[in-house]
């Protein structure tokens, strides 16, 4: 992913809610699970770290993005933004 592209999907982020939350358990397999089946609706994600998690959001972001085949576009604070290209119902258009 370029740089052009990483501004891009921030500037998209920017006006859309968090679909997850990560708790004190941290990463789970069900919740792994949950945001590679939210991928199958959006291609933009926002996920919240919860104040009671006790790990690194970088960390998590790149775990993360790493079991569902995803891509980090920013770590701000606790809030992850992770992107995934849609095969079936592709609605962004990434700059080239």
């Amino acid at each position: 992913m370029t740089s052009k592209q990483r501004a891009y999907l921030k500037g998209l982020a920017m006006n859309i809610d968090p679909v997850m939350q990560i708790g004190k358990s941290s990463l789970t397999p069900e919740l792994t699970e949950a945001v590679g089946e939210a991928f199958n609706t959006r291609e933009l994600i926002k996920v919240t770290v919860l104040k009671n998690c006790l790990d690194d959001p970088k960390v998590i972001a790149e775990t993360l993005a790493e079991r569902t085949r995803s891509q980090v576009v920013q770590v701000i604070g606790k809030k992850i933004v992770l992107y995934k290209e849609s095969k079936d119902n592709k609605k962004i258009q990434l700059p080239k």
